[in-house]
């Protein structure tokens, strides 16, 4: 039988809550460019399920605007990258005011696992800044030096649910799918990780608990009462 080897942590929704804060700095960014957007706890929502923030503002841009495939592409990139650039700073800003937190029972688990010499590893699409603001909070300056490997969007281009990330991580850790358990907290996320063959713990948030988790190997409020015999004892269910 193949023993778990690795834990791979997603980031945004799934290490910590930050949706409303990335929510929050991405409306910060519309007033300050004065586009006069505001995107709403429900609107955000919708549009969590397109993954990356470029995109994501792209995808508002084009639903508010038509014609925007009709405009100067280089502008459009442009401007999307300023946005973008200001929102970082804000959610930079809102974590630094300690507006974000881990999620119950993520750093426990990280340090047992670390403890049963287990390999940690994260694969996100998000943008290394914004990993390296929420961790250095809540881990400390030194908080990379927890990870064997560190994928996100600088090193994974294509986005959630292509698994890419999921695939490189695995690349780099030299080790196969059926060695390692996934950490997730959407749908997307979900089926990235699911693709690279790996069985998913899924601990959604308010934005996400109305996907679709029909796939993940448990499906949990948190990590609170979750601890590494158990996800042995889990994972060895599924090599069976």
């Amino acid at each position: 039988m193949t023993p778990l080897k690795a834990l791979i942590f997603d980031v945004d929704g799934t290490l910590a809550d930050t949706e409303e804060a990335h929510r929050r700095a991405f409306n910060e960014a519309f007033t300050a460019t004065g586009l006069g957007w505001h995107w709403d706890r429900p609107r955000y929502r919708e549009l969590l399920q397109v993954s990356g923030g470029k995109e994501r503002i792209r995808h508002h841009w084009q639903q508010v605007q038509p014609d925007l495939t009709a405009l100067d592409g280089q502008a459009i990139d442009n401007t999307i990258d300023q946005i973008h650039a200001l929102k970082n700073a804000a959610y930079e800003r809102l974590v630094a005011q300690g507006g974000v937190q881990l999620r119950p029972g993520v750093l426990a688990l990280i340090e047992a696992a670390r403890q049963a010499r287990l390999h940690l590893a994260i694969a996100t699409t998000t943008s290394p800044v914004n990993v390296s603001a929420l961790l250095r909070r809540a881990l400390g300056p030194d908080w990379a030096l927890r990870f064997t490997v560190i994928e996100d969007a600088s090193t994974a281009p294509r986005k959630k649910p292509h698994p890419q990330v999921y695939q490189q991580t695995l690349q780099h850790l030299g080790l196969g799918p059926q060695q390692a358990v996934a950490f997730e907290d959407s749908a997307n996320g979900l089926q990235a990780a699911h693709a690279a063959g790996l069985a998913t713990v899924v601990t959604p948030t308010a934005y996400t608990a109305h996907q679709d988790f029909s796939q993940a190997l448990r499906v949990l409020p948190d990590l609170g009462d979750v601890t590494v015999p158990a996800l042995q004892q889990w994972h060895a269910a599924t090599l069976h």
